[in-house]
């Protein structure tokens, strides 16, 4: 009797270093590379972020092709679209890889509940279920889940899996939906080559130089690997290897510092998994409940001046029209526009978080609602609620020379250097020169940021008060 398995794609857009390929593809005679569309995912994507998985899906067709197979597109709900697959082929099991937000996990269960899935590790490095105190519990400060991580065998190169080099056949009647069209994303190619090149380059160049460079906003100091990791172009298993690798041939401590610490980035990964993993709840409400009561500000009109990047604070401005323009945003800069929404504008981190979601390329639930509850220290292993990032100071530390600003508020590129970080010190005089009026080339500051520092102050410290009396 003939099986026929399915390699249910997710977040595992490749054919190499994948497991749940590889063990779905064995001991099949028919095999079904299928892709749902589901619409309370796709729906509400990104439109960058649904550009790149298509386009990604789409060289992964190419790909699936060259080994005689092909991709098979599906309307969702997923469980709808199994019942109807096994109606046409009756297929016999499901390979996936695990996913861990409490949708995925939801769905998966449903799916699991009718028929026989197995979900294999893959999507991150450790599962949340093997990094845990030793009572069991799940950590809930990084350190010290990071010197856990660090203490269990390490995944090596030789642990990834190579391509397959043929897959068995489709069956003969299953048919596939087209796949929606899409133009790629400038600056973010969705391919399988372009993943790889990314890789190899980083790793044989910045990775050595990472802690140094990677908050410099004017430098191109980071991997950019984030969407291809968030799809699975690449697993984090290959990355990591990558970067063991360059870490080996490293001759000094210096630079195998610098790459370790880009490898606690993928620990950081891990950890905020973890975290929405065993306590979901965090993707509604703040994991600290002493920060539950903090009365925010309702102010539509700030919150789409930051939203638009024109709060009148350059370095906020150039990062939030670098996110609009590309749906990629530095890492410094996700910090500082964070820490500017919540403690300066004392708008509610959900509306940035949600913001980033319906931007971001790389927009990725757990490391989405981590960041934001870190900036805001309202979640687990959170910068103190008195940690106000000074956005002048930050801007003049990690963009010296101006450049990253001019770059994207034109408006201040003719500016030099210091007044483009703060044009408002501007003399009359001086602005005359530069044919430069505040105001009307550029905004106003939205808010004082010292009046603002002080006011997110008191109101942490009244949540803080609320709690411990109720």
């Amino acid at each position: 009797m003939s099986q026929t398995n399915v390699w249910w794609i997710r977040r595992d857009v490749r054919i190499h270093d994948n497991e749940a390929l590889d063990s779905a593809r064995q001991h099949a005679d028919q095999l079904i590379p299928l892709f749902i569309i589901e619409p309370n995912l796709m729906d509400n994507a990104a439109p960058k972020r649904k550009a790149f998985l298509l386009q990604a899906l789409s060289d992964l067709n190419r790909q699936l092709k060259a080994l005689g197979s092909q991709l098979v597109v599906r309307q969702g709900p997923a469980l709808h679209a199994f019942q109807k697959i096994t109606d046409e082929c009756e297929a016999d099991a499901i390979f996936a890889h695990e996913d861990f937000t409490p949708f995925a996990r939801q769905r998966d269960q449903a799916i699991a509940n009718v028929f026989d899935l197995r979900l294999f590790p893959g999507v991150v490095l450790r599962h949340p279920k093997d990094v845990l105190k030793g009572d069991g519990d799940p950590y809930t400060v990084y350190t010290p889940y990071k010197n856990k991580w660090h203490e269990k065998p390490l995944p090596t190169p030789a642990d990834c899996l190579p391509a397959p080099k043929t897959l068995p056949p489709l069956p003969v009647k299953i048919e596939s939906d087209r796949l929606p069209e899409s133009e790629p994303v400038p600056g973010f190619m969705g391919t399988a080559k372009e993943a790889q090149q990314r890789l190899t380059e980083f790793a044989k160049h910045n990775i050595r130089q990472y802690q140094s460079l990677r908050n410099r906003l004017d430098l191109n100091g980071t991997s950019r690997l984030s969407p291809y990791l968030r799809f699975g172009l690449i697993s984090a298993r290959e990355a990591f290897g990558n970067a063991q690798i360059a870490s080996l041939q490293a001759r000094e401590d210096k630079p195998r510092h610098e790459i370790r610490t880009w490898i606690n980035e993928l620990v950081w990964r891990d950890f905020f998994t973890t975290i929405l993993y065993h306590f979901p709840f965090v993707v509604n409400a703040p994991f600290r409940e002493d920060y539950q009561h903090i009365q925010w500000r309702q102010s539509a009109e700030d919150l789409q001046a930051w939203q638009q990047g024109q709060t009148g604070y350059p370095v906020v401005d150039a990062c939030m029209r670098q996110l609009s323009h590309t749906g990629w945003m530095h890492n410094r800069g996700r910090m500082i526009v964070a820490s500017f929404l919540v403690k300066d504008l004392l708008i509610n981190w959900q509306s940035g978080e949600d913001w980033f979601m319906k931007n971001l390329i790389d927009g990725d639930p757990a490391a989405n609602n981590g960041g934001w509850q870190w900036s805001a220290g309202t979640g687990t292993d959170a910068a103190p609620y008195f940690r106000i990032f000074n956005p002048v100071i930050q801007s003049h530390k990690f963009d010296p020379d101006g450049a990253f600003i001019a770059q994207w508020v034109p408006e201040l590129s003719a500016l030099p250097t210091a007044y483009r970080h703060e044009p408002w010190k501007l003399s009359k005089k001086e602005a005359e020169k530069y044919a430069f009026k505040l105001g009307t080339d550029y905004p106003h500051r939205i808010v004082d940021h010292a009046f603002a520092r002080q006011r997110t102050l008191d109101a942490y410290k009244t949540a803080r008060e609320t709690t411990s009396e109720t």
